[in-house]
């Protein structure tokens, strides 16, 4: 009985912690604090996730482009909100797979492994998205927050730091989205222009111009198949 006695501390303070239901947690020892800071990174990142998606991704020079697009079928809500954010979205998955995918080799698979911290891995998960981003925005963009920050110049682009790259990034992107939007622009203005000098020409003061021009414009979107050319161009403008 003594030696039982003896032992039971012994095995007590060698078990692993248990959860409050009783579930032993691997991994979690005394001292190890690595698990408490990877849960704070992953709720930072999760509550930072909007504006990320925003600021680092072709997100917002695809959702232009499709606001503008509507705004020119002069089809008023029609798609929705939601459908061009939800292909917006989608469409910006597609374009970041392989960047999330270099992400996660270098700094999540290390960083569950143990065999670097929480702040290496944001460091590392950095330098993927950076190169992305570089890759898409105006040297005059960058050269305008490298002067407002008044940091040094670098020897290469890839040595920004990202509070030069990610406003410069979405510079760019909000003048593509722009560029893109007004091209698409001009064919249905066009149409709005003939539709609105043939009913002036004729008499027609009653019935406004946009009633006959947007139907015309939406037989033509549809005729050119439309969505597939400007959502075509759009994934190629990436490649």
């Amino acid at each position: 009985m003594g030696i039982a006695a003896g032992a039971f501390p012994a095995a007590v303070h060698a078990a692993p912690p248990a959860a409050p239901n009783g579930l032993v947690i691997p991994g979690l020892a005394p001292g190890n604090s690595s698990l408490p800071w990877n849960i704070v990174v992953l709720l930072t990142i999760l509550t930072l996730l909007p504006a990320l998606l925003l600021a680092m991704t072709p997100f917002v020079r695809l959702l232009v482009v499709f606001h503008f697009l509507r705004q020119a079928l002069g089809t008023q809500n029609t798609p929705t909100n939601q459908t061009l954010i939800g292909l917006a979205l989608f469409l910006t998955y597609f374009i970041m797979q392989p960047v999330g995918a270099d992400v996660y080799q270098a700094a999540i698979v290390p960083l569950q492994n143990n065999q670097i911290t929480a702040m290496e891995a944001l460091d590392r998960g950095a330098a993927p998205v950076r190169r992305f981003m570089l890759k898409y925005t105006r040297q005059k963009d960058l050269a305008l927050f490298v002067e407002l920050t008044k940091e040094p110049r670098p020897r290469r682009p890839e040595d920004l730091s990202m509070r030069v790259v990610i406003p410069a990034y979405i510079l760019s992107e909000l003048k593509a989205g722009f560029q893109i939007g007004t091209i698409l622009f001009f064919p249905f203005l066009v149409i709005d222009l003939v539709v609105a000098s043939i009913t002036t020409s004729v008499g027609m003061m009653q019935l406004p111009p946009v009633v006959i021009s947007t139907p015309l414009k939406i037989l033509l979107f549809v005729m050119v198949d439309g969505w597939n050319l400007v959502v075509g161009s759009l994934m190629k403008s990436f490649y």
